[in-house]
């Protein structure tokens, strides 16, 4: 690689590991973030199902499982729908707590590889 006053700058094995390794980490950030984004919609998703069977006025309602839909009470769908608001939240919190740690990382190597190469490499997104 050369810098930009054209000096030649040696690539050892330790510096393409960490290249290699802030790769994997800026994909698995980007898997990260969609992962979010999903368990976000799917969160939105149950609290408008919650809603609308606080509006029902029924005390069976249809409930899908898989790819069928049950007759289920009310007030059973009420706990399903509230163990999954749960989870979901917990997951959430779970990926953005790893999103964070691979951030603190790429943080690091970014502080390693701009120390050694300067100019000379680009490790960030346009």
């Amino acid at each position: 690689m050369q810098q930009g006053e054209g000096n030649e700058t040696e690539v050892t094995w330790e510096d393409q590991q960490n290249i290699n390794a802030f790769s994997r980490l800026n994909n698995k950030f980007h898997e990260l973030e969609d992962d979010i984004k999903l368990k976000k919609e799917m969160l939105e998703n149950l609290e408008d199902a919650s809603n609308e069977l606080i509006l029902t006025d029924e005390d069976v309602v249809r409930y899908q499982l898989g790819e069928v839909f049950c007759h289920i009470l009310k007030d059973e769908v009420e706990e399903r729908l509230d163990a999954l608001k749960a989870e979901s939240e917990k997951e959430l919190e779970q990926l953005e707590e790893e999103k964070e740690a691979v951030l603190a990382h790429m943080a690091k190597l970014k502080t390693i590889l701009y120390g050694k190469f300067k100019d000379s490499v680009n490790l960030e997104e346009d």
